[in-house]
C-alpha cells in the first residue's frame, strides 16, 4: 500500500521530467539569456510584449533587445522549475509532520530541499554570468540529481518493496558502477552543451572522415581558463577543442553502452529479465538518438529527446539499484513474514482447528 506523499512524490517526479526536457529546449533554442535578469524578465514577471513594456525593457538593457520567442521559452521553463521547487517543499514539510510514522523518509526529501536551492542559484548565476559553461553543466546536473532523487522518493514512498532474492554482489557492484558512468555520461553531455560542441562531428563513426581527428584536449577539458565576464551564447572553443569535447562523449557512450549491456546481461542471467530488458531498450533509445543527432546535423525535436533519453536511461539504472540493494526495512520484511504463523497472518487472530 502506498505510503501518505506518494501522489505529492509522483507527480513532483512528472513535473521533474517536464523541467528537464523544458531545460533543454531552452538551451538548443539558444535562450538562456533570453531574459537577461533573474528571477524575472526585463525586470518584468513576465516577457514584456507591449510597445511600452518593450521601451521599458530597451531602458533598462540597452544591450540585451528584447527577443519575444526566447524570452519566453525562458520563462516557461521559469515558471515550471517554480512549481517543481514549491512542490519539493510541501514535500519536505510533509516529511518533517510525518517524520515519527514508520517508514516515513526524512533526510530525502530533506536533501532534495537543499538540492533545489542549490539549483535556484545556479539558474540565477546561469543568466548573470552570462552562460559560464561550468555554471550551466553543473545546473544540468542539479537538474537530473533532482529528478533522480524524487525517483527514489517515489519508489520509496510507493510501499512497494522489491523481491528481496540472491544477487552476487559482483552484479551489484556492476549496477553502481553503471550509474556511476551514466552520471558521468550526462556531466560530459552537458559539457557538449554548453561549449556548443554537439556539431563539431558531422560524420559518424568517424569525425572529419578520420578515427582521429586532430583535437586539443587542453583546452577542452580545462576548467579554469574560461573567464566569468564574456558572453559564451554560442560558445568561445576553437575546433580542435570542440571535437576533443565531442569525440570524449563518444568514447564515454561507448563505455556506457558496452558497460550496460554487460550489466543486462547478468540481470537476464539472475532471474530479472524486465530489469534487463528495460535496461537494454532504453540504452538503444538512447544510442540511436546520439547518433540521429550527428547525421542530422542535430535537429531540435531529436536534440530534446536526446536528453529525455539520458534522464531516461538515469532514471533505469535507479531503478535496478533500487531493487539490487533493498533497504533494512525490505531486508526484513521476509524475516517477518516468515514468523507469521497462520493464526496471526496479515494481523488477524484467527481461531485454531
Amino acid at each position: 500500500m502506498a505510503k501518505p506523499g506518494y501522489r505529492l512524490a509522483l507527480i513532483a517526479t512528472l513535473l521533474a521530467v517536464v523541467v528537464v526536457l523544458l531545460g533543454a529546449y531552452t538551451r538548443l533554442t539558444h535562450a538562456g539569456l533570453g531574459c537577461p535578469d533573474w528571477p524575472g524578465c526585463y525586470g518584468f514577471l513576465a516577457v514584456p510584449m507591449s510597445e511600452q513594456a518593450q521601451s521599458l525593457a530597451a531602458l533598462r538593457f540597452p544591450d540585451a533587445p528584447v527577443e519575444v520567442h526566447k524570452g519566453w521559452n525562458e520563462m516557461v521553463h521559469r515558471y515550471f522549475a517554480g512549481a517543481l521547487g514549491l512542490v519539493i517543499l510541501a514535500l519536505g514539510v510533509q516529511a518533517l509532520r510525518r517524520h515519527a510514522q514508520p517508514g516515513q523518509p526524512v533526510k530525502l526529501p530533506l536533501l532534495l530541499l537543499a538540492v533545489v536551492i542549490t539549483q535556484a542559484a545556479f539558474g540565477m548565476w546561469t543568466v548573470t554570468l552570462q552562460l559560464w559553461p561550468q555554471v550551466v553543466t553543473a545546473h544540468l546536473l542539479g537538474g537530473f540529481t533532482t529528478l533522480s532523487l524524487l525517483f527514489l522518493l517515489t519508489l520509496r514512498l510507493s510501499g512497494r518493496r522489491p523481491a528481496v532474492r540472491p544477487i552476487p554482489a559482483r552484479i551489484r557492484s556492476l549496477a553502481m558502477l553503471g550509474l556511476l558512468a551514466v552520471i558521468a555520461q550526462v556531466a560530459l553531455g552537458g559539457w557538449v552543451s554548453s561549449n556548443y560542441a554537439a556539431v563539431a562531428c558531422t560524420d559518424f563513426p568517424t569525425c572529419h572522415g578520420e578515427w582521429w581527428p586532430e583535437m586539443d584536449f587542453a583546452n577542452a577539458f580545462n576548467l579554469t581558463h574560461h573567464d566569468i565576464g564574456p558572453n559564451y551564447l554560442g560558445g568561445l572553443l576553437y575546433g580542435e577543442a570542440r571535437t576533443a569535447i565531442h569525440l570524449t562523449h563518444r568514447l564515454g557512450a561507448l563505455t556506457v553502452a558496452l558497460l550496460l549491456s554487460t550489466l543486462s546481461w547478468q540481470l537476464w542471467r539472475n532471474g530479472l529479465p524486465r530489469l534487463a530488458g528495460l535496461l537494454l531498450a532504453a540504452l538503444a533509445l538512447q544510442v540511436g538518438l546520439g547518433i540521429s543527432n550527428v547525421l542530422l546535423n542535430l535537429p531540435l525535436a531529436v536534440a530534446v529527446a536526446h536528453n529525455g533519453g539520458g534522464a531516461l536511461l538515469l532514471l533505469v539504472t535507479v531503478l535496478i539499484n533500487y531493487h539490487l540493494h533493498p533497504s533494512r526495512e525490505t531486508a526484513v520484511a521476509p524475516a517477518a513474514r516468515a514468523q507469521q504463523t497462520p493464526d496471526t497472518l496479515g494481523g488477524l487472530d484467527l481461531p485454531r482447528a
